[in-house]
């Protein structure tokens, strides 16, 4: 069977001092398979768009920034993710700079400027823990990873760097 996986991107926005990230804690939505956790910014890709259209579409929908520098910092491939068990291959990005102010919520719920140092203390998939240091690290090389759930937990957390 040929793996058909939903193609997303998921973003973390810098501040300019580099010490907080913009998250949305998503509680706007009541039948939300992400209700009450706080996530990056991002979501599905189009048919028409490749993967830094779609993160920069994407801030601008639910921050109302326009984005003027990312970089890729990996990939993530999650299977039987969330309660529909859905394959998802993710890009994920870190936003370094920015034109505009964010918004102060978006569709999903109010967004957040947090502390780095203590994105770990958020309500979050279980499985962000694993690669959310990845994101923010020194290494330039981008990871590769693959994180098999069951339903809502990793089973497991393997990447490289190459």
């Amino acid at each position: 069977m040929p793996y058909t996986p939903i193609c997303g991107t998921l973003g973390y926005i810098l501040s300019p001092d580099r010490r907080r990230v913009l998250m949305v804690h998503r509680i706007a939505r009541r039948h939300d398979d992400q209700l009450g956790k706080y996530n990056g910014l991002g979501g599905k890709m189009q048919p028409d768009e490749d993967v830094a259209a779609c993160m920069v579409r994407e801030i601008r929908e639910e921050a109302g920034i326009e984005v003027t520098a990312m970089e890729l910092r990996g990939t993530i491939n999650w299977t039987n993710f969330g309660p529909k068990g859905e394959d998802w291959l993710g890009f994920i990005f870190r936003i370094t700079a920015f034109e505009g102010e964010p918004r102060e919520a978006s569709e999903e719920g109010p967004l957040a400027w947090v502390e780095l140092d203590r994105l770990h203390e958020l309500p979050m998939w279980e499985g962000d823990k694993h690669f959310l240091p990845l994101v923010f690290d020194d290494d330039p090389r981008p990871f590769h990873g693959y994180m098999p759930y069951d339903k809502d937990r990793p089973k497991g957390w393997v990447f490289s760097r190459l």
